[in-house]
């Protein structure tokens, strides 16, 4: 199971919000390069990179970040939050990202993620994050009439392999992932799901690996300590 540390970023720091919400921002970090550099000597392998200001306004921040980390260390970067345009995924993979996450525009604007798959393949993934089963938008910030589910099968009809699944009411709180609803999207569609959202114990990361999760993110719990990334990586991820 891969895991990925998460860095969320607003005005190039690095940053958590509790439940997605914009007015609860707690600064880890104001160089994301250097909270790269924290995971990377903890046995990193894989970074999950979120771009908070580009997920509420709809247009990319993070382009100089990748590169500068990309630069620093040889490490893949899966990248999501405000990719509304071909241009938006292009501009991410020219800079260094190994995997770009279509989250919002997958419910406004599937024929993007079409195109993207034809032209980038399994650099393309999908970003649910969902409220009470339905997939939400615009930075958590407005919830549509399509479910999880519904959407999984659809963009896996498009070709795309691998979703970032995010229960909202978990994300950030530190009480563990919606482990029942995660199952159900694992089962019913079939697809590489990584499990993300309120993952602060090691039995979290447990009950993700049972469920055949393929990978776990991982913020809040270790920026403030409750799990420490190495003993994570020895122990769960193969």
């Amino acid at each position: 199971m891969q895991i990925y540390p998460a860095i969320d970023i607003i005005d190039g720091k690095a940053v958590r919000l509790t439940q997605g919400k914009f007015d609860n921002v707690e600064v880890f970090n104001d160089d994301p390069v250097r909270a790269a550099e924290q995971w990377v000597k903890k046995g990193a392998t894989y970074l999950h990179l979120v771009d908070l200001d580009g997920a509420r306004y709809g247009k990319t921040f993070v382009t100089d970040t990748i590169k500068h980390i990309r630069k620093a260390f040889d490490i893949p970067i899966e990248t999501g939050g405000g990719v509304r345009t071909i241009e938006d995924i292009e501009a991410r993979i020219s800079a260094g990202a190994s995997r770009v996450i279509i989250g919002t525009a997958a419910v406004k604007n599937p024929g993007l993620v079409k195109t993207a798959v034809e032209k980038y393949g399994t650099k393309i993934a999908l970003g649910v994050d969902a409220k009470n089963g339905m997939a939400a938008i615009s930075g958590w910030e407005e919830v549509s009439g399509v479910s999880a589910v519904e959407l999984c099968l659809k963009m896996k009809g498009y070709g795309v392999e691998d979703v970032i699944y995010t229960d909202i009411s978990k994300d950030g709180m530190m009480s563990g992932p919606n482990i029942e609803s995660t199952k159900d999207l694992i089962e019913k569609t079939g697809m590489n799901i990584i499990a993300s959202g309120g993952v602060s114990t090691m039995q979290d990361i447990e009950n993700v690996k049972n469920i055949g999760a393929s990978g776990v993110i991982i913020g809040k719990a270790l920026f403030n300590g409750a799990l420490d990334l190495k003993e994570v990586i020895e122990k769960y991820q193969k």
